[in-house]
C-alpha cells in the first residue's frame, strides 16, 4: 500500500509540480480542484502512479468531507496533506478601494478553507493512528504552501497578503497543537514562481529580477517548490515542526 498524499489544487501550476514529484516518490495522490476532470492530464498522471481526482472547492466544508472520505475509501489512510490551492484577487485594487467581496473570496479560499481542511485531515490521521495502535513516531505530515507575501507588502492586493500571513499563523497553531500527537506541520513560502497566476505580471517581474529583486536572478518554477515539499514529506526531520522553508531565490534575505 503506497503512502497517500492529498494535494489541493494539484492539477495546475505549483500544485501540479507537487503532484508530479510525489507520484515520482511513490505516493498515491488525491487532488481536489474546482475544474471538471481533466481527462488527458489524469491519463498522463496515472502513467506515473495512482491518482484520485475530486471536483470541489477548498472553500467549502462539504467538499472537504467528500475529498477526505474518497481518499479513505480508496486507500484507507492519509499520510500527507499539502494545502496548496489558492487564488489572487480577481482585481488588484488599492487597499483604500478594495471590495469586501474580494476580501471574503480570497480569505475563504486561501485561509479559511485550508484551516478547516487541516482540521478534518488531522482528525483522520489521528483516527488511523488509533486504529493501528501506533504510540510513537510521525503519524502524518501537513505542509502549507504560503507565499513571501506573508511578510512582503503589496498594497494593491492586501487581501492576498493577509491571507498568507494568516496561513503562517495557522501553521504555527497546528504545529503546536499536533506535535504531541505525532503530526508535523511545515510552511513552504514560494517567491515569484512562473505559473498561469503570474503570467499577467511577467514583464513587471522580469524587470525586477534584472534590477536585483532576489540574489538568484531568475523566476522560480513549480519543480523548485515541489522539491521542498518532497524533502519535508520524507520524514527525515521527525524532531522539527512549525518550520518555514523559503523557496524564493533568497528574496527574504534583508540586503543593503
Amino acid at each position: 500500500m503506497p503512502q497517500v498524499a492529498l494535494v489541493t489544487g494539484g492539477n495546475r501550476g505549483i500544485g501540479l509540480g507537487i503532484t508530479h514529484a510525489l507520484l515520482d516518490e511513490g505516493y498515491a495522490v488525491a487532488i481536489l480542484a474546482t475544474r471538471p476532470e481533466p481527462e488527458e492530464l489524469l491519463a498522463e498522471l496515472r502513467e506515473r502512479g495512482e491518482v484520485l481526482y475530486v471536483q470541489g472547492s477548498v472553500a467549502e466544508p462539504e467538499s472537504h468531507e467528500r475529498y477526505v472520505n474518497a481518499a479513505l475509501e480508496r486507500w484507507g489512510r492519509i499520510d500527507l496533506l499539502v494545502n496548496n490551492a489558492g487564488v489572487a484577487p480577481s482585481v488588484r485594487a488599492d487597499i483604500l478601494e478594495a471590495e469586501p467581496e474580494s476580501f471574503d473570496r480570497v480569505l475563504g479560499i486561501n485561509l479559511r478553507g485550508p484551516y478547516f481542511l487541516t482540521q478534518r485531515v488531522a482528525n483522520a490521521m489521528l483516527a488511523g493512528r488509533d486504529e493501528r495502535g501506533q504510540t510513537d513516531g510521525v503519524v502524518g505530515t501537513i505542509i502549507n504552501v504560503s507565499s513571501v507575501s506573508a511578510t512582503f507588502v503589496s498594497t494593491n492586493r492586501g487581501e492576498y497578503c493577509i491571507s498568507k500571513a494568516g496561513v503562517g499563523m495557522a501553521t504555527q497553531l497546528f504545529a503546536a497543537r499536533l506535535a504531541p500527537e505525532g503530526i508535523v506541520v511545515y510552511e513552504v513560502r514560494p517567491g515569484v514562481i512562473a505559473t498561469d497566476m503570474t503570467a499577467g505580471v511577467k514583464e513587471k517581474y522580469d524587470a525586477q529580477f534584472a534590477d536585483g529583486l532576489a540574489p538568484m536572478p531568475r523566476w522560480g518554477t513549480p519543480p523548485d517548490v515541489a522539491g521542498a515539499v518532497v524533502q519535508l514529506s520524507a520524514g527525515k526531520m521527525p524532531y522539527s515542526t512549525g518550520e518555514i522553508i523559503n523557496v524564493d531565490g533568497g528574496m527574504h534575505i534583508p540586503r543593503l
